[in-house]
């Protein structure tokens, strides 16, 4: 059985804080992915380019957060979710791996929120492996029909036998993505909650991996100060086994 370490993060499109207070973290979290040592990082509220913060920051990346995030020898594959006025932003995945393909799918629920899928194909360990990143709405009935919209896309997009990973933040601290998910055999890890959020002070888990055709192995989710300077949410960290 192989091991296959999977990371999943809200960057918080690199900056935290707000108004002049405001600093720019996206270099501190280059380093956190690096320490990760993930075969694949996902990533949620990744920023494309945004034309305000490069005039503000000094020492804005000149590369797109993904590909500037991704460390060496690693395969960045970004999909916008939410244009503003000043820039996108959406999910990313970072592979060890070879990516094949990849393709983005629009669940925005509302005009107030914009949201969208990643959905990746990996050769890892000479297998291909599925991997879906999501972030979801706000709200718990957009959630709902969004989680739904997953499991359509999954149905119909991925092959039933082939391993799937499902990673993001699902904005939802009680069961309903975990009944719904159920429905497809798709599992986060049983147990006590692994809190992500908010950062400072995790109380609940919002950052879940499910996976479907793997078996869970572990689940960490790093603490302390150099954690919660970087994001308001903390990272999720899980190792599955990969039949041979």
């Amino acid at each position: 059985m192989n091991i296959v370490r999977v990371a999943t993060y809200n960057i918080h499109k690199g900056v935290q804080g707000v108004g002049p207070q405001r600093r720019l973290e996206i270099h501190n979290l280059g380093h956190a992915v690096e320490q990760f040592d993930a075969d694949i990082v996902c990533l949620q509220e990744v920023r494309k380019v945004h034309r305000r913060e490069e005039k503000y920051f000094t020492r804005w990346p000149e590369l797109p957060q993904a590909d500037f995030l991704a460390p060496e020898g690693y395969e960045a594959v970004y999909r916008t979710n939410a244009f503003t006025r000043h820039g996108e932003h959406g999910n990313a995945m970072l592979s060890r791996w070879p990516v094949l393909a990849h393709q983005h799918e629009d669940i925005s629920d509302h005009r107030f929120e914009q949201r969208g899928l990643l959905h990746s194909e990996v050769m890892v360990h000479g297998q291909a492996v599925h991997v879906v990143v999501v972030h979801l709405g706000l709200i718990r009935a957009s959630r709902a029909r969004q989680v739904t919209q997953l499991q359509h896309f999954i149905e119909r997009e991925v092959p039933p036998a082939a391993p799937l990973l499902v990673a993001g933040d699902f904005n939802d601290w009680g069961a309903l993505v975990q009944r719904t998910l159920d429905t497809g055999n798709l599992r986060a890890f049983e147990g006590a909650r692994q809190a992500t959020f908010p950062a400072r002070l995790p109380l609940v888990q919002l950052d879940y991996v499910y996976a479907r055709g793997l078996t869970p192995l572990g689940v960490e989710v790093p603490r302390g100060r150099v954690w919660w300077r970087m994001s308001d949410h903390l990272p999720l960290i899980a190792e599955f086994g990969l039949p041979d």
